[in-house]
C-alpha cells in the first residue's frame, strides 16, 4: 500500500516565480525523499517603490511514504 503525505511550504525569491518554486523543491529535497508533485496554491509578489521586490509561492508538496521508510519527516 502506498501512502502520500502532503506538506504546505512557502518559497521566496528575489528574481522570479520559477526560482521561488525551485527553492521550495530544492530545500524540501534535503529532508524529504520520494517527492511526487508540487501544487501551487497561491502566487504573491511584494512591491517596493513601485517595483516587484520579491516573489512568493504557497505550495502543497506531496511525497510517498513507503513501508519501512521514515519519510514522514526530516531524515
Amino acid at each position: 500500500m502506498t501512502i502520500v503525505k502532503i506538506v504546505e511550504l512557502i518559497g521566496v525569491s528575489e528574481s522570479s516565480i520559477d526560482d521561488a518554486l525551485q527553492n521550495v523543491v530544492e530545500e524540501a529535497s534535503r529532508t524529504m525523499k520520494n517527492i511526487d508533485s508540487v501544487n501551487v496554491e497561491n502566487i504573491k509578489v511584494h512591491v517596493k517603490d513601485g517595483k516587484i521586490s520579491t516573489y512568493g509561492v504557497n505550495c502543497k508538496l506531496s511525497f510517498r511514504i513507503e513501508r519501512g521508510d521514515n519519510s514522514d519527516g526530516p531524515r
